[in-house]
């Protein structure tokens, strides 16, 4: 063998942190919280870099010439309370198009587990219009969906028959038909309510769609069914090609549990279907709780519109489940703006009744999908006047009308601040 080229890997991590280097349009960009353990701040911000990139823990036979246009630059690192605020530029020549999971894999993979970082989280990243073309993003976004459902302004209405599991078939379809003659928009599968023994995903299909056309008709009012089809991809396939067999408009994904892989695909097959795909984020606060650690919702959110969500659950800041408003707000905004892709429709849910709609519709706005669980299953009348108590809300809301004076006239709505008030579930 010739002369061995020796690299010192282990040793260049500052070489990785360019403070002041100007990131070109042909970049990926991402803030990244840090805490350091043991290095300095630039050396762990280095680290990241590096392994986030082309970079390995030791020395090297060989080197390619490539490799040194290849590297992740850290152009900012800013004090950030018990942290820092590091921004890393990752050249475009380390992606592959069109394959989002492989971008994970880089920007959101082992970095997490290195020892020079007590704790690390992904809060946004920027990526090139060159590199967005490789992606779909959403076949219906706001727009499509309300063309869809037929409905121009208001928000969407929907609901899960509570509680998410126990129903039989036909026990289901009894309550869907209530919950639709009620109002709802939307009637929707719960995150871990697939095929069970006493209500099966076929037999479901095959009567439920049957029963929303006749609702249709009576109502005169377009109603769809967020039907979860979770599942291991080829059986998500078969149940996105079932649901679209007997006429239906959307599919539910579990997107976190399932991944991004599957996400993907799933969108292909949908876009070919012409299903709309309701995100489920069941799982999301493993990676999205802790401030300091993990990858923050929004960055959950933006991968999900580049892979080609309709619309995605987003948080209540006032329900039962942990979120704050400004946070919810930044992530409903990067969903509805104007970007790469079409807008998706977040979706407000977890804890929500009548007496909390005027909040939240001035908060988030009405390019919104507001689901209400319990909310509307456990009105004092049953199903059908819980979800007349909230469309009542809804346009009190949007009316400027106030929830009391509207109540005056509208008995579900009385009924449902009689028993919730304006309660936030903890």
């Amino acid at each position: 063998m010739g002369k061995v080229e020796v690299v010192e890997m282990g040793e260049w991590y500052l070489d990785f942190v360019d403070i002041g280097y100007a990131p070109s349009d042909e970049e990926i960009l991402v803030d990244f919280y840090l805490e350091p353990r043991g290095v300095s701040p630039e050396e762990a911000a280095g680290r990241v870099a590096s392994e986030s990139s082309i970079g390995t823990w030791t020395t090297l036979w060989k080197l390619p010439e490539r490799a040194k246009e290849l590297m992740a630059r850290v152009y900012e690192l800013e004090r950030q309370g018990d942290g820092y605020r590091a921004r890393i530029a990752y050249p475009l020549g380390l992606w592959e198009a069109g394959n989002l999971v492989q971008l994970l894999s880089g920007i959101a993979g082992n970095i997490f587990g290195m020892k020079a970082v007590k704790n690390l989280r992904l809060e946004d990243f920027q990526i090139p219009e060159s590199y967005a073309e490789s992606f779909p993003g959403p076949e219906f976004g706001i727009e499509g969906v309300r063309k869809l459902m037929g409905v121009e302004k208001r928000p969407l209405t929907a609901t899960v028959p509570k509680p998410k599991i126990g129903w039989s078939t036909g026990e289901y379809l009894e309550i869907a038909r209530e919950l639709w003659l009620g109002g709802i928009d939307l009637l929707k599968d719960d995150e871990n309510f697939t095929s069970l023994d006493f209500n099966r995903f076929e037999e479901r299909v095959s009567r439920i769609y049957r029963l929303r056309d006749e609702v249709e008709k009576e109502t005169g009012e377009r109603k769809e069914y967020l039907v979860n089809i979770t599942a291991p991809y080829r059986e998500m396939e078969r149940r996105a090609r079932l649901v679209a067999e007997h006429g239906g408009g959307y599919v539910m994904i579990d997107i976190v549990v399932t991944g991004f892989s599957a996400l993907q695909s799933m969108r292909e097959v949908c876009g070919e279907l012409e299903l709309a795909i309701h995100a489920h984020r069941a799982m999301h606060a493993a990676f999205t709780r802790n401030p300091r650690h993990g990858i923050s919702m929004l960055a959950l959110a933006k991968f999900a519109r580049i892979a080609g969500v309709d619309q995605l659950h987003t948080g209540t800041a006032i329900g039962k489940l942990e979120s704050k408003a400004e946070e919810v707000k930044r992530i409903n905004r990067m969903l509805t703006c104007e970007w790469y892709f079409k807008p998706v429709l977040p979706v407000s849910s977890g804890g929500l009744h009548p007496g909390l709609i005027p909040e939240i519709l001035q908060m988030f706005g009405t390019d919104l999908a507001i689901q209400a669980g319990g909310g509307v299953m456990g009105h004092p009348r049953g199903p059908r006047a819980g979800a007349q108590a909230l469309r009542q809300a809804i346009d009190a809301a949007i009316g400027g009308e106030s929830l009391e004076e509207r109540a005056k006239r509208s008995p579900e709505l009385r009924e449902a601040l009689e028993k919730w008030g304006y309660l936030k579930p903890v």
